[in-house]
């Protein structure tokens, strides 16, 4: 049944609209952050305008992600240096990367989730003005307790990428959101191999402080870039307490399958990915490779090839149904983890294969992950991937940890074989739900297989031609489309 254009008006204003559909606020635009800081007119947020989100923006997005992710590792290429520095055991500057790491942690509970509840703009300004000022006194302070206690800060406000991400899934139009989360994401990966790298360089030649100045200078730049480039958003649940939050992250978890879904396959895939960067520079610095550290050095940039081109299929990752694209990409890990398990202690070859491999996929992988969680709640966004991060960061801790004793207690191939056998369990847990599986159902496949994305104008022409039920809820199906029915968008959590 066809209903007009006016009568559709009529019947929309009559409809109780859901409380997640309504505007954050009532003024959306402001002039200035922090009361007193004015924001370019062009960044300025305007509902009648939606501000373009180009790849120019969306590379920014991801320079600056691979910029500030790096402070969590300039540390540990220098840890030598630093034992030598402060005239303390190797033991004692051993707990700077564990501090650096547990508040990177605390950040992602505590910190990242405010993206849903406060001003995306101002938040992240804050959090670049405050890492690049603790960076200050990393680089001039003689004391160990001193520097342990500003890196563990560091940490904590160094999870602006985490923040950027949600903001760029927002912005992002719905047929482009897979490659724009592909170029954010490559950034953080990006970030960990060349703090390494360039960290080590620079030590190496001068003195660990200027690793430190470096830094400040590389934060300085990008909190200009952010001051003139980040748009500012509206605040997008301003009714949500703190507590709320950590309530609605809670219930996120036992009450929506999929979430639980991808934090079990997310921490197996990212405790398999840090065992492999973890246990390469045993493997290539003891027999029969015996490489030196310049060389072992060198197959950063093997990953990082393999993390650069993943962007450039993001174009397919758009019009792919994440499930299938999150499946096939923990299908080829299963792969190259098997290529490591054979012969990854006989034939460097392997070692080379098996690096490209497990980097370029993994990267695919969690852009597929973060695709699917992001489909969940428009206005949860930035819980949800702070539920997705942490499922990361205790991953880090798994791989680290095991894959670390496995290694030295039995061997590469033990080590190796284990962790393939996280990527079979990680499998499992993908199929135990299918690419369509409704949203309540813990298990199954019911919406069959469809491999390709449903395009924006055919999901408008089954709005319009839909039954009387959902042609009653008017615009309000057209903004629930994403989320399959208007009954889901009303009733999701806030």
């Amino acid at each position: 049944m066809y209903i007009s254009g006016p009568v559709l008006q009529n019947i929309a204003a009559t409809v109780p609209t859901p409380s997640s559909l309504v505007p954050a606020q009532t003024d959306l635009t402001f002039s200035k952050d922090f009361g007193c800081l004015p924001i370019p007119r062009r960044l300025r947020y305007d509902s009648d305008k939606p501000f373009y989100f180009g790849m120019l923006l969306n590379v920014s997005f991801g320079i600056g992600s691979t910029l500030v992710f790096a402070n969590l590792y300039y540390c540990q290429p220098i840890l030598i240096q630093l034992s030598a520095s402060f005239h303390v055991t190797y033991d004692e500057v051993a707990r700077i990367p564990t501090l650096v790491q547990a508040g990177f942690g605390i950040g992602l509970l505590f910190i990242t989730p405010l993206g849903d509840m406060l001003r995306r703009r101002q938040l992240i300004l804050l959090l670049v003005v405050c890492s690049t000022s603790l960076t200050i006194g990393l680089a001039i302070t003689k004391n160990l307790v001193v520097f342990e206690i500003i890196s563990f800060l560091i940490g904590l406000t160094s999870v602006a990428p985490q923040i950027l991400m949600p903001l760029a899934a927002d912005l992002a139009p719905p047929a482009r959101r897979g490659s724009a989360i592909s170029i954010v994401q490559s950034g953080l990966l990006l970030g960990i191999l060349i703090a390494r790298v360039l960290s080590g360089i620079v030590a190496n030649f001068t003195s660990w402080r200027i690793v430190y100045c470096m830094s400040i200078g590389i934060q300085s730049i990008v909190l200009g870039g952010a001051y003139m480039l980040l748009p500012d958003y509206p605040v997008k649940n301003p009714d949500l307490s703190y507590l709320g939050i950590f309530h609605s992250m809670a219930k996120y978890v036992v009450t929506e399958p999929l979430v639980g879904q991808i934090i079990l396959t997310n921490w197996a895939a990212s405790a398999c990915y840090t065992n492999w960067w973890v246990t390469l520079t045993f493997l290539l610095g003891g027999p029969p490779y015996n490489y030196s550290t310049m060389i072992i050095g060198l197959f950063g940039l093997v990953g990082m090839l393999a993390v650069i081109i993943v962007p450039f299929f993001g174009r397919l990752l758009d019009r792919l149904v994440p499930w299938w694209s999150a499946v096939v990409s923990t299908v080829f890990l299963l792969v190259f983890q098997g290529v490591q398990t054979g012969a990854g202690g006989i034939n460097i070859a392997a070692v080379i294969i098996s690096c490209f491999g497990l980097d370029m996929f993994r990267q695919m992988q969690a852009v597929s992950f973060s695709s699917l969680m992001f489909s969940i709640s428009e206005t949860a966004r930035s819980r949800l991937n702070a539920l997705m991060t942490i499922s990361v960061f205790l991953g880090q801790i798994t791989g680290t940890s095991v894959g670390s004793d496995v290694f030295v207690g039995y061997g590469w191939r033990a080590n190796a074989a284990l962790f393939m056998a996280m990527n079979v369990l990680q499998l499992s847990v993908l199929i135990l739900r299918g690419p369509h599986c409704p949203r309540n159902r813990w298990f199954g496949y019911e919406g069959g297989f469809e491999l390709w994305k449903m395009l924006p104008s055919k999901q408008s022409q089954l709005v319009a031609s839909d039954d009387t039920e959902n042609t009653g809820c008017g615009h309000l199906a057209v903004v629930c489309s994403e989320k399959g029915n208007v009954k889901g968008g009303a009733e999701e959590l806030r």
